[in-house]
């Protein structure tokens, strides 16, 4: 039984400093978390708050021929071989 108690006296005390590692980390993530203001996105990720414009139909038109284009080079570098 000593040797049960020895080990019980371990886990809390492991307990006991994991609690503190943990409160330590939730204090770093409070002082990081405070340096993003909140009118600035703190990753690349879109918020949604911004809509994009539509494309014109001539810019859409550019896109799909320069498209073309690269899939017919493509394709005709395919045939050569």
């Amino acid at each position: 039984m000593l040797n049960l108690a020895t080990v019980v006296g371990q886990l809390k005390k492991e307990r006991e400093r994991a609690r503190r590692e943990v409160a330590g980390l939730d204090t770093a993530l409070k002082v990081l978390g405070g340096l993003v203001s909140p009118n600035r996105r703190s990753t690349g990720a879109p918020t949604g708050t911004k809509k994009r414009s539509p494309m014109s139909a001539a810019a859409r038109k550019r896109i799909a021929a320069a498209q073309h284009a690269r899939w017919a080079k493509w394709k005709a570098a395919r045939r050569s071989k």
